[in-house]
């Protein structure tokens, strides 16, 4: 019941992630529907009230679960902390804590401090997020750079197509608003949009960035779709890159 919670949690959540989990192969689902659950109640935690020191006991609950996992000591109790215990190792959940720590930036109105700061806050929240799940499937170490590269790149890519949301909640996401200054955060991503070559199994911690090259094109080409909303692949284009991608 748990892992049918999780993937609950995902489909009203993240639609995208849901779609890239169903594709995967069953026994892929087992680890990216927990962690992708995971995320989504971390990556909310920030936006269900206006209190600051509400959101951040919220984000310093899942930090104080991540713990227990590391710790090996019995977890709180949710639908999402139980299977998530089951596919971590320490090293997982030490690791998870990084992304929680970059929420911090949602619960506030501050811009990102520098080009530094942002590029932080895409790996640790996308490149982090999918180098565990691929981590989890049995990848080797040495693929870890590419992986988290290619899960930053996918995280510019939802994050650029995120903005008009974020600057109508009272955020300021991006350091450049200009459309040459969008157009370069895209551009800088687009050479680690390329998906990493893992085996067959290992490659469903990855198909969540199906759809991260056409979209950062779509950026660098025409900037001024983010400040309309206008990002993104039709359904049916979407589909069927998803299907060549499973």
């Amino acid at each position: 019941m748990s892992f049918e919670a999780c993937a609950g949690i995902v489909e009203r959540g993240d639609p995208d992630r849901f779609m890239a989990a169903m594709a995967a192969p069953p026994m892929a689902r087992q680890i990216l529907f927990p962690l992708y659950a995971f995320n989504v109640e971390v990556s909310r935690a920030p936006w269900v009230t206006e209190e600051p020191m509400i959101a951040e006991m919220r984000l310093q609950w899942w930090r104080d679960a991540l713990e227990e996992i590391a710790e090996g000591r019995p977890v709180r109790s949710h639908e999402v902390t139980t299977p998530l215990a089951e596919i971590l190792d320490p090293a997982g959940a030490q690791a998870l804590d990084r992304l929680i720590a970059a929420r911090r930036w949602d619960v506030y109105k501050d811009a990102f401090e520098d080009e530094g700061h942002l590029a932080d806050y895409l790996e640790a929240t996308g490149g982090e997020l999918m180098w565990q799940a691929a981590r989890a499937m049995g990848t080797p170490e040495d693929a870890r750079n590419p992986v988290i590269q290619f899960g930053k790149a996918t995280a510019t890519a939802r994050f650029l197509q995120a903005v008009p949301k974020l600057e109508a909640a009272g955020r300021v996401p991006l350091l450049d608003g200009r459309a040459e200054g969008v157009a370069d955060v895209a551009r800088q991503a687009l050479p680690h949009a390329r998906r990493p070559k893992l085996t067959q199994v290992q490659n469903a911690a990855t198909l969540e960035g199906w759809q991260t090259a056409p979209i950062l094109n779509q950026i660098a080409k025409t900037p001024l779709r983010v400040a309309a909303g206008a990002v993104g692949l039709s359904p049916f284009r979407s589909k069927i890159r998803l299907l060549m991608w499973s």
